[in-house]
């Protein structure tokens, strides 16, 4: 490895693992400005027997002042274990989500994987038939695609494919029935799908007017090998680096289509623990999600890096 790749290593790994500890520290004060009593919530109301109540403070580490607060989740966090929850004392928060991990990155791959598909040919034919019909219908699907949230979108899908029609299966299906992942994965590609298409279609353009492409076609070459072979694979280049650097989003959006779906996931573990005031555990998920994304974006970024050692700099 050559010294100037050697830094540009260094240096992003120096600001993922600043952003790690920044998103720690912000989740562990933010908890403090959340009103209502966590100890009464866990406990079950004013009413609850005071013992039942000291064991949550000590689960929740509210027995202590906020320096010895900050200690201990970070104790927590440097195990590995991410501490207990204090609802299933049990299991470590880190076993909790080991378990609903899996799930959330299934569905985050199938969206991202959708996206692709839908996106790339739809980008590439609105470039090459710019002004077209096909160009005026690509483009309407991206402006849809962005503005349709999915809160909305999914009950959307579910009306349409499952209720109405009887297609797919809907909420709460079985993990390894046949279909069970696609209206889930749709509607969590939408938008990244929209994103993608018009960014394809703007880097074609500029591709197929480089001298390169015009060269080529004045040699005589085949329009189906310049258009694929000389400008997609260029054109590619930043869309999928926005993909990779996208599929960390897919992960923290997985959060609202896993409940709209029942899905269990790391989104579902997250909504109950924030219900019922488990903050170990939404610390806990917030900081897994925070490190999937810088290592993706870490990944992303080394890539580029060894493809074109301008970054590096």
């Amino acid at each position: 490895m050559s010294p100037e790749l050697r830094r540009f290593v260094l240096r992003r790994l120096g600001g993922g693992l600043l952003a790690v500890v920044g998103a720690a520290l912000l989740v562990f004060f933010v908890r403090h400005l959340v009103p209502g009593d966590p100890v009464d919530v866990l406990s079950g109301g004013e009413a609850a027997d005071p013992r039942d109540k000291e064991q949550v403070r000590r689960c929740l580490d509210l027995d202590k002042p906020l320096g010895g607060q900050l200690k201990a989740f970070a104790r927590d966090v440097g195990s590995g274990s991410l501490g207990h929850s204090c609802v299933s004392p049990n299991p470590t928060v880190a076993s909790m989500i080991a378990r609903a991990f899996p799930r959330t990155l299934e569905l985050a791959v199938a969206a991202l994987g959708l996206a692709l598909l839908f996106a790339l040919p739809l980008g590439v034919g609105a470039a090459l038939r710019q002004g077209s019909l096909l160009d005026g219908a690509a483009s309407a699907i991206a402006l849809a695609g962005l503005s349709m949230p999915m809160m909305w979108l999914g009950p959307l899908l579910i009306f349409l494919f499952y209720v109405r029609l009887g297609w797919l299966p809907g909420p709460a299906a079985e993990p390894g029935q046949p279909g069970a992942l696609f209206l889930p994965a749709a509607t969590l590609a939408t938008h990244l799908m929209a994103m993608l298409q018009r960014m394809t279609r703007s880097s074609m353009l500029e591709v197929v007017g480089e001298d390169y492409v015009r060269t080529a076609r004045a040699k005589g070459l085949p329009a189906r090998l310049v258009i694929f072979k000389h400008a997609l694979r260029n054109a590619l280049i930043p869309v999928i680096t926005v993909a990779g650097i996208q599929f960390g989003a897919l992960l923290a959006g997985a959060i609202i289509t896993e409940k709209i779906f029942a899905r269990p996931g790391l989104g579902t573990l997250m909504l109950e623990a924030i219900t019922t005031r488990d903050w170990k555990v939404v610390q806990g998920v917030v900081i897994v999600i925070a490190i999937s994304y810088v290592i993706i974006n870490l990944l992303v970024d080394l890539a580029y890096g060894l493809a074109d050692p301008r970054i590096r700099k």
